[in-house]
């Protein structure tokens, strides 16, 4: 069973904790949060907890704050519950979809197309936004916690973006969903985007602006980044080429489901009693609590 615990990090973030010790923080941390009833507690995991532990350099003090801010909003916001209908009008260009091609890490890669941006509704975007991240948790494979995201910026334009918006997914992604970028991809940002980026990016910690990076389709060493986060079977084209043709020739259908790709697929419940079973079963697939690889596989 996957505890949670990881190897010590390259950049010696935790190289001071042996996997007991880490063990007896996660403990610990659970304690301090104290009795949870109902699908929180499920939210509690080891590996849940680990990763709120990560985020906050193995402290306690600091990752119980954090855990607890993210259980209430959980009990307000409901994202579990978050389903096609509410947010299909967002949805309907393809602005944000789940690749089914993974990196050679495992980790399910996550395309963001900024030109579709169809709505000036913040709270809209975020619940759509939230709706692909609770969907590409519940799709992760077994023994993987993290997603890659891939930004086109193809045919972007300043009015695809708002700073209202990215000051609030970056206090989403980071305080709710902590630990579950593996890497941001920035395919081709034009000029115009650098002085959006010099004060977007004071919104993100430091850990997580270090996993942005840049790649542009005609400098070969950004290029570099893609040849070893990759595998490609074509040769016909330049790499950059091939990986944009595969990872965003893909595009959510306007289903009960999130995407006609998804391995495990929460239904649109028709009577509220099938839509708590429904949820229930979404929560225990999302924190690991069922074994995913024994659900029915589209062929």
């Amino acid at each position: 069973m996957n505890t949670g615990l990881k190897k010590p990090a390259p950049d010696g973030c935790e190289n001071s904790s042996s996997p007991e010790l880490q063990q007896g923080k996660i403990n610990e941390v659970r304690r301090l949060i104290g009795p949870l009833s109902g699908t929180l507690a499920l939210y509690c995991s080891d590996a849940s907890i680990a990763r709120y532990l990560r985020a906050r350099n193995w402290n306690v003090k600091k990752a119980v704050k954090m855990l607890k801010a993210s259980l209430k909003w959980r009990l307000e916001y409901k994202p579990e519950g978050i389903r096609w209908d509410d947010v299909s009008m967002e949805a309907e260009t393809g602005k944000i979809y789940r690749s089914n091609y993974k990196d050679k890490y495992g980790r399910p890669v996550l395309v963001m197309r900024p030109r579709c941006q169809n709505s000036k509704s913040i709270k809209g975007q975020i619940k759509y936004l939230v709706y692909c991240m609770e969907n590409a948790i519940l799709n992760l494979p077994e023994d993987q916690e993290q997603m890659v995201w891939l930004i086109d910026f193809h045919g972007f334009s300043m009015s695809n973006i708002s700073i209202k918006v990215t000051r609030e997914t970056a206090h989403v992604l980071q305080e709710h969903y902590p630990e579950r970028l593996g890497l941001a991809i920035l395919y081709d940002a034009p000029k115009i985007f650098e002085p959006f980026w010099m004060v977007a990016k004071p919104f993100l910690e430091p850990k997580t602006a270090n996993k942005v990076k840049f790649v542009y389709s005609d400098d070969p060493n950004t290029n570099k980044i893609m040849d070893d986060l990759f595998e490609w079977n074509l040769w016909s084209l330049p790499l950059v080429e091939k990986m944009m043709q595969i990872l965003t020739s893909q595009k959510t259908t306007n289903s009960e489901t999130e995407s006609d790709e998804s391995d495990v697929k929460v239904e649109k419940s028709s009577s509220p009693g099938e839509e708590d079973d429904a949820s229930h079963i979404f929560v225990l697939c999302w924190t690991g609590a069922v074994n995913t690889s024994s659900f029915p596989r589209k062929e």
